[in-house]
């Protein structure tokens, strides 16, 4: 018995490390083939065949992406949205999951039904650009910050997670005299972090690759132009141009086409977060796991 037990184990052992060896590396092939296609001069990757090296090195399709005109003010704006909407963001959420997590607050409940409604319908596309338009957030770097303070799914997630605190935490803060701000701020918040590391990483993954609004509110305006909108515009630009060796207006001396053109701007687009994640990983981990459990 012990013999067949040992067998069964091993064997378990071998299959899980080839089933997860299979899984790693068909996650991690497109990523490690765009980044050999950035690098790969773009005529020679018209041949095909490049899979984890590239062929003919060149930095032809980055400096075209880099060249790409108000490329440094969308990437300023771009840090500028994703740092100072993150942290609004934390903010306003942290109060508002605290305030209906608490079981004393009258209408936690029909606020929290209130919430929910939203994420399913909304006013639609036109009735938010004249909203915008009227309350003048339009043609300014606040429709990128405002609009999203505020996410009812990233309420929940931190409701969830301080309901599932003790409540003797709170108890024996308010016996000695603390007041609910106090007990917020150094109390309940230091015991968030993990929920707060998630919900920071979703606000920022979701700003840094925003475009839609730059192009929707602020198309007219370059000033507050976004680097995503600007990769965008490179994208649209290299693919209607699919049958040209060259993109138009690009200052590079060696040839690119649209395919390394577009893998350039790709790993360009993702770099940043990839390097932000394993900072992350552990809180988002915990965040999301305890967040969505209650005793």
């Amino acid at each position: 018995m012990k013999n067949n037990s040992s067998v069964t184990n091993k064997v378990f052992v071998v299959c899980n490390v080839v089933f997860l060896t299979l899984f790693v590396v068909i996650t991690l092939y497109p990523v490690l083939n765009t980044v050999a296609l950035s690098f790969n001069d773009g005529i020679d990757a018209i041949r095909g065949g490049i899979h984890l090296w590239p062929r003919v090195f060149s930095l032809s399709n980055y400096q075209t992406v880099l060249n790409q005109q108000n490329i440094i003010t969308g990437a300023i704006i771009s840090v500028a949205r994703t740092v100072i909407g993150t942290l609004l963001a934390l903010v306003t959420n942290a109060l508002l999951a605290y305030i209906v997590s608490r079981k004393r607050f009258l209408f936690r409940s029909q606020l929290s039904l209130f919430w929910i409604i939203t994420m399913y319908v909304n006013g639609g596309m036109i009735p938010t650009l004249i909203l915008y338009r009227s309350l003048n957030l339009t043609n300014s770097f606040w429709v990128y910050v405002i609009p999203g303070m505020i996410s009812a799914f990233n309420v929940l997630i931190m409701r969830t997670y301080m309901e599932g605190l003790p409540n003797a935490l709170e108890e024996s803060a308010m016996i000695d005299g603390a007041n609910d701000f106090t007990i917020f701020t150094r109390i309940i918040s230091p015991l968030c972090k993990p929920v707060y590391a998630t919900v920071a990483l979703f606000v920022a993954v979701g700003q840094w690759n925003s475009w839609f609004d730059a192009m929707l509110y602020n198309r007219m305006n370059a000033q507050y132009t976004t680097l995503q909108y600007e990769l965008m515009k490179l994208l649209s630009s290299v693919m209607q141009q699919s049958g040209s060796a060259t993109t138009g207006g690009n200052t590079a001396s060696a040839a690119v086409t649209p395919v390394t053109v577009r893998a350039a701007a790709t790993i360009v687009t993702m770099l940043p977060i990839i390097l932000l994640y394993p900072f992350l990983q552990r809180y988002f981990v915990s965040g999301m796991t305890i967040g969505s459990v209650k005793e």
